[in-house]
């Protein structure tokens, strides 16, 4: 989980690698002993000061970009997860529909 955390504290101080819009971003992960540009690509849904959704991770070998319907499906998800109430994000958490982490 530590490495979810690093990409989230990224975003937090604004190095951000790609703002695909709708609060979906694409940030780069290092591979053990690779380094970020041969490494992992992770997709969270991000709000500051309010929210980080670890979406989905893939290798950069195995998928270079996202293609246009997934960028709509992400962002359709971001529009309803950003919109949760407390209520709402304890009963996912709850249902174990999300996983909290703590960092």
């Amino acid at each position: 989980m530590a490495d979810v955390c690093g990409v989230v504290q990224e975003l937090e101080s604004g190095l951000i690698h790609a703002n695909l819009g709708g609060g979906v971003y694409k940030q780069r992960l290092a591979r053990k002993g690779s380094g970020k540009s041969g490494g992992f690509r992770t997709v969270v849904i991000f709000r500051e000061l309010d929210r980080a959704v670890f979406v989905v991770g893939f290798a950069k070998n195995v998928q270079d970009s996202l293609s246009p319907n997934d960028l709509k499906v992400l962002k359709a998800l971001a529009k309803e997860m950003l919109g949760y109430d407390e209520k709402r994000l304890e009963l996912a958490i709850k249902n174990k529909t999300i996983e909290e982490v703590f960092c």
